[in-house]
């Protein structure tokens, strides 16, 4: 599976929108029910709109009613490793299935790092956190 995910990062990243950086980046999400979907940013003459492929998979994902992520890929610089985003290292913890769910960091489909969503979100912020804000009122 982690083959078919870093793949669908890699074409995902061909449909990017970028006139502006032109830095392309590529996404894919594997679902807890199996499915794979992909995303590509997006980018806008105001910046602030543009969107990242991690959040576009994730919320294309979200939109089908699909909460649970089990995996992710992305690849943005073929020549060096492109980590996600501030925003959507949150967003990916909104939705992931645990600290240990696996991330695909990709130049190509050999060259990857794996790592974990705690690995590069140590101490994220989470629906849990406000729960227990609540219960501390």
């Amino acid at each position: 599976m982690k083959e078919e995910l870093i793949k669908a990062a890699i074409e995902a990243r061909e449909s990017a929108y970028a006139p502006y950086s032109n830095f392309k980046v590529g996404a894919a999400i594997l679902m807890e029910d199996g499915s794979i979907y992909t995303g590509c940013n997006i980018e806008n003459a105001s910046f602030g709109a543009t969107n990242c492929a991690e959040r576009t998979a994730i919320f294309k994902a979200v939109s089908e009613g699909k909460h649970v992520i089990k995996e992710l890929a992305v690849i943005g610089d073929t020549n060096s490793y492109t980590y996600p985003c501030g925003i959507c290292r949150q967003v990916i913890t909104e939705f992931a299935d645990s600290a240990d769910m696996k991330i695909y960091i990709i130049k190509n489909e050999n060259d990857y790092l794996e790592k974990t969503l705690g690995e590069i979100m140590p101490g994220f912020f989470t629906k849990k956190d406000l729960d227990e804000n609540k219960e501390n009122k």
